[in-house]
């Protein structure tokens, strides 16, 4: 597989985990796969992942935060239109370096995940998943603190409340406990961003969501940790949403 991408130089965006210092889980993987058939028109020649805000790619947000963060090297999981996203990685020098895998067909979100978690470069460790269509950015270190302490295979980042998306309850002790249904209401939601020990890799359906599968047998075992954020977030799925957004920033 080949890496594109540099070292850190001048360019590189600032830390931006409280912490400072190399983030101890330093991969991640983005999916980046979905046609985006609600963004249109805006996704007629481009990813999902490769839709603007304020003229710059929803994935090079995401790039930039990972890098800020400390992420050293991100698999990016492709499908419609890859072609784009392999033509952008390949012109972006600066870090987090990179590497695409292109899905022939779907193999859906948690498929996708167990793909590309395949080509990450550090088997054994620990690794970030986002998906490719949200704009956040929040402390990852804070993450990665929160994870270790519960000792769970699994974390994923809660935001709102009160924002549309998958709700998500969980104890005081911050186990997740039941994951509901998507619709707006006083619960945080799932916000997209998960921290997974290494062996969740195996856990995830060879094709799939995840959120079928993987996800609540996660919950059923306890094993899986809410963190929530109050970093503003947004999900990317209308143009509605790119305008919301824009005038957000």
């Amino acid at each position: 597989m080949h890496w594109q991408g540099g070292p850190a130089t001048a360019d590189t965006p600032p830390l931006v985990c409280g912490r400072g210092g190399l983030l101890p889980a330093r991969q991640a993987v983005i999916l980046a796969g979905g046609t985006g058939s609600r963004l249109l028109p805006l996704t007629r020649e481009r990813p999902k992942a490769m839709v603007e805000v304020h003229g710059v790619p929803i994935l090079q947000h995401q790039l930039d935060w990972l890098a800020g963060c400390g992420i050293e090297r991100v698999v990016v999981s492709a499908g419609h239109l890859a072609e784009v996203i392999v033509s952008y990685l390949g012109s972006r020098p600066s870090p987090p370096r990179t590497a695409t895998v292109v899905e022939k067909r779907p193999l859906g979100r948690g498929g996708g995940l167990r793909r590309a978690a395949r080509a990450l470069p550090y088997p054994g460790e620990p690794w970030f998943a986002l998906y490719g269509d949200i704009w956040t950015c929040f402390c990852l270190c804070g993450m990665r603190a929160h994870h270790l302490r519960g000792g769970v295979a699994a974390t994923v980042a809660l935001a709102g409340p009160g924002l549309p998306g998958s709700a998500v309850a969980y104890d005081e002790l911050g186990r997740v406990t039941d994951l509901g249904p998507t619709t707006p209401g006083l619960d945080r939601v799932n916000a997209g961003v998960y921290l997974f020990a290494w062996c969740v890799a195996s856990l995830l359906p060879e094709e799939g969501d995840h959120a079928d599968s993987t996800l609540p047998r996660l919950v059923g075992a306890r094993q899986l940790a809410g963190y929530p954020i109050d970093a503003p977030w947004q999900a990317v799925n209308t143009p509605a949403d790119v305008i919301r957004l824009e005038g957000d920033l």
